[in-house]
């Protein structure tokens, strides 16, 4: 393998916070919006409003897909800022071995490179542990690699390519079987807020809520309960505008 990122699938690409992404040319889509930033992306819309929810001091998280790497690497540079102490456990599935393996290559903003050892280790194991820190990329399925885990999971960072371009990742039955890897009081994140994704949301039981802030735009937080840190989504009036739309489904694919 050359020692450079850029290959027949992947090419670099920066985004507007100045961190670097990638643009697959297989999903024909970037990893992050250009226009929020990669690293702004992951903090703002996945690890921050994750961790105003969550205050255990053991947390398991669910990286749904590795990819680039930035919602793991992000969250190891928060807790590391704000909650060192923590224990923290990420299992990720990314179906793409090759992306990962070229990530040591990658072009990281400067806030990871801390973390360079993480990176590395990740790229050539799949496996990296130390202290209070333990993290396993999965290569393979990730319909497949969740059903090891039942009540497992705190937080899940649903970051895979969009409904369009990825749907077995954001159908109805999916969310059915994220559902049970989740512990009662978990909470979910996404960039999405097309109603399909939340339908399929919903219809299992979740209640959606809005992620708003400065620089970045709006995103999805579900979890089972109300969420005092945010403004609840009012589902059933939007079903009632919307009539015909329906969640994805596995036998539509």
């Amino acid at each position: 393998m050359s020692n450079t990122f850029d290959d027949a699938l992947h090419s670099l690409k920066l985004s507007e916070d100045g961190s670097y992404t990638a643009y697959s040319k297989e999903y024909d889509e970037h990893y992050h919006s250009t226009k929020d930033g990669a690293l702004a992306e992951s903090l703002k819309k996945h690890v921050i409003p994750a961790f105003s929810v969550i205050v255990s001091e053991e947390v398991n998280i669910l990286d749904i897909c590795y990819g680039l790497g930035f919602n793991t690497l992000a969250t190891l540079l928060y807790v590391k800022e704000n909650f060192p102490d923590k224990k923290i456990n990420i299992y990720s599935p990314e179906l793409d071995a090759s992306l990962v393996k070229s990530l040591e290559y990658f072009t990281y903003p400067k806030e990871f490179e801390s973390f360079r050892e993480v990176i590395t280790t990740l790229s050539s194991k799949g496996i990296y542990k130390s202290g209070n820190l333990y993290i396993e990329v999965y290569l393979g399925d990730a319909r497949e690699y969740i059903k090891k885990f039942h009540n497992k999971f705190d937080i899940i960072y649903q970051d895979a390519f969009s409904p369009s371009s990825n749907p077995i990742l954001w159908t109805q039955e999916y969310f059915e079987d994220i559902k049970k890897v989740m512990k009662s009081d978990a909470i979910l994140t996404t960039y999405s807020i097309a109603l399909k994704t939340r339908l399929a949301l919903y219809n299992n039981g979740f209640i959606l809520h809005l992620n708003e802030g400065e620089g970045f735009r709006v995103s999805t937080v579900a979890a089972f309960k109300e969420l005092k840190e945010f403004k609840v989504v009012d589902m059933k009036h939007k079903i009632s505008c919307n009539k015909d739309i329906e969640a994805l489904r596995d036998r539509d694919l």
